[in-house]
């Protein structure tokens, strides 16, 4: 007959069912540390590329090289004859015959080099990132669902290069007077940057916690505030690409007073092209225009958001969406300035650098907003 037991009495430790901690995660979590910092590195490299980018266009050098040779193109000239051959190149294009004919061949070459390093900074953000992927794949630690995301920054990268060309090529051309690239093709390939380094900012964030924690973080989702942030990345990313329209035909050194333009509110200039729309992209006047009241309705915009942030029940929120309003408040501080001085290149990269820096921002406060970090009563994180 079984014994009776006390309610007191000890069960054998052997008999208890042992606790699994991180059931959630298990399975799915993969090399999450390993992964993040992998994708700082690609952070990293794709910011430099903005910059080098950047440089490239404030410094007239985009269409020194004349063709598009995805891994030939890494070698540059090694002698005397290779430069030559390069130069003659560019010197059968219309920037050189109606811009650049005082140059010699020691001008060409510091134009070159600015074009071949963008260039072989690209080639090396696809090459950390082929191995840190294919890294990660053959070993199996890519977290469960991660395997598409990832190889989705790849494909948007080679597409960037593809672009690229598609933009230096609209430049790369002969008895057309053309010489610059086409503005438009310009913001497409600085938008899709602005793309792929937003994603890269929100993997990062996201592989910063494990797969149990944002589970349990978006069931306090402030709904409202994640809307009003997806909002402003959209807003933003629109004046993102205003702002490459400028840097495409240098609306920004047509008018250097402010807040007026010209002694005006709306500049004479404004409509100088036919069609109309065309104004829209090539008028160095309208295209500054936009730029300004455009920027002024996103600071509006920000402030409403900011103040929305302000009440959030999390102080790690909060103090996301008053970092994105102290980098909004710098950034048009920087761009007012930038008009004044007449867009110099030391300026204007400055400009460009801080919209990279709001980016991630906003993106990381939109980020807290639908995955929030709870506070204790104590205030301790």
């Amino acid at each position: 007959m079984a014994k009776n037991r006390s309610i007191f009495e000890e069960v054998d430790s052997a008999q208890k069912p042992v606790a699994q901690a991180g059931v959630i995660d298990a399975g799915r979590g993969g090399a999450r540390g390993a992964i993040r910092v992998w994708l700082w590195m690609l952070f990293t490299l794709v910011v430099a590329m903005i910059a080098v980018g950047g440089l490239t266009r404030l410094t007239d050098s985009g269409l020194s090289i004349t063709e598009w040779r995805p891994f030939t193109g890494a070698i540059p000239p090694l002698n005397g004859a290779d430069w030559a051959s390069e130069f003659a190149k560019y010197q059968a294009i219309d920037e050189f015959r109606l811009q650049n004919a005082w140059m010699e061949l020691s001008d060409f070459k510091v134009i070159y080099w600015w074009e071949w390093g963008h260039r072989q900074l690209g080639r090396v953000v696809g090459v950390v990132w082929a191995i840190g992927f294919f890294w990660f794949l053959l070993r199996r630690q890519i977290p469960m669902g991660w395997t598409w995301p990832l190889l989705g920054i790849g494909l948007l990268g080679g597409l960037q290069g593809a672009i690229g060309w598609w933009m230096v090529s609209s430049g790369v051309t002969s008895g057309q007077s053309v010489v610059d690239v086409a503005s438009y093709r310009l913001a497409t390939h600085l938008g899709l940057a602005f793309v792929i380094l937003g994603f890269i900012a929100w993997y990062i964030y996201h592989m910063g916690r494990s797969e149990r924690e944002l589970m349990q973080a978006r069931r306090s989702r402030e709904t409202k505030l994640f809307g009003m942030s997806t909002g402003l990345m959209h807003f933003a990313f629109l004046q993102i690409l205003i702002g490459a329209l400028v840097a495409g035909i240098d609306a920004g050194r047509t008018y250097t007073d402010w807040p007026l333009m010209g002694g005006q509110v709306f500049p004479a200039t404004a409509f100088v092209f036919e069609p109309w729309w065309r104004n829209l992209f090539e008028s160095p006047g309208l295209v500054q225009f936009v730029h300004r009241v455009s920027g002024y309705l996103l600071l509006a915009f920000a402030v409403v958001v900011w103040l929305r942030g302000r009440r959030s029940a999390h102080a790690r929120t909060r103090f996301a969406f008053n970092a994105v309003m102290a980098a909004m408040a710098v950034q048009i501080a920087v761009g007012i300035v930038t008009v004044l001085y007449g867009a110099p290149w030391q300026i204007a990269i400055v400009h460009q650098f801080l919209a990279v820096i709001l980016w991630a921002l906003i993106l990381r406060a939109r980020f807290l907003a639908a995955y929030p970090i709870s506070t204790s009563i104590r205030g301790s994180v």
